[in-house]
């Protein structure tokens, strides 16, 4: 009986351990491990985003700040193309007389001039009248259409390749590929590049294809890349710079 009573009391005491040590472990384990799902998450870590610092890579910002804002101009597009992608306009690239859009609604064209908007130019003002004195250098058939040229691919590719720096189109030289920057694929799309950066260092794009996500690593899924451009405006005589909202 002795015996027995023994035994029990020691299962008693190697229980009680037990309990206690598993109490102790789930104290000690890290709170926001956790073991079940908010709503929202997938179960797997976020996808992880990378910056030019993480590479060693200067951020490049413009000696222009067109607006008198405060932020640099290579900045304010970056912003502008970031708050079209977030706003995530339906897509859209109908003919309108007047050439602009409704507000909610546009193509991959429109991300640009909206870009260019938020740094205070009047991308379309500047195209339409690069293509007047210029008609010849421009995909239009000598007949130039104010209501659509400066929302077809082939047009900007033109315009910058005639008014901004051309660079690289090779995408793993990363160090050269900054926020704000103009980027084509063939004549068919164009987009902004983003400050975000996947694993290697290939910058992410900012684009409008009528795609869930605006702002994604898609700069080698779109296409051949035909262009690479930086606006400087610095480089640019004042007359040829046209205020958005400006009188004609």
């Amino acid at each position: 009986m002795a015996i027995r009573r023994s035994r029990f009391i020691l299962f008693i005491l190697i229980a009680a351990l037990a309990f206690g040590a598993c109490l102790t472990v789930l104290w000690l384990r890290p709170q926001n491990g956790g073991g079940s799902l908010s709503p929202g998450q997938s179960g797997t870590p976020p996808k992880e985003d990378r910056s030019a610092e993480d590479f060693g890579i200067q951020t490049v910002h413009s000696p222009v700040d067109f607006n008198g804002n405060g932020t640099d101009d290579y900045t304010d597009f970056l912003l502008g193309a970031r708050k079209d992608a977030q706003d995530k306009p339906k897509y859209d690239n109908s003919y309108y007389r007047g050439g602009y859009p409704p507000d909610g609604s546009g193509a991959c064209t429109d991300l640009v001039w909206r870009a260019f908007r938020n740094a205070g130019y009047c991308l379309k003002d500047m195209v339409d009248r690069d293509i007047a004195e210029h008609t010849p250098a421009y995909p239009v058939d000598g007949k130039p259409d104010p209501n659509i040229d400066f929302r077809r691919t082939a047009v900007l590719k033109i315009y910058f390749e005639r008014h901004a720096v051309s660079l690289t189109t090779d995408p793993k030289q990363i160090a050269e590929w900054q926020p704000g920057d103009i980027v084509t694929f063939g004549t068919h799309h164009i987009g902004i590049i983003s400050d975000r950066r996947d694993k290697s260092g290939i910058p992410y794009l900012l684009h409008n294809a009528g795609q869930p996500e605006r702002e994604e690593d898609a700069l080698t899924r779109c296409g051949e890349i035909s262009g690479h451009f930086r606006f400087d405006a610095s480089r640019l005589k004042k007359s040829e710079l046209i205020p958005f909202g400006s009188p004609k």
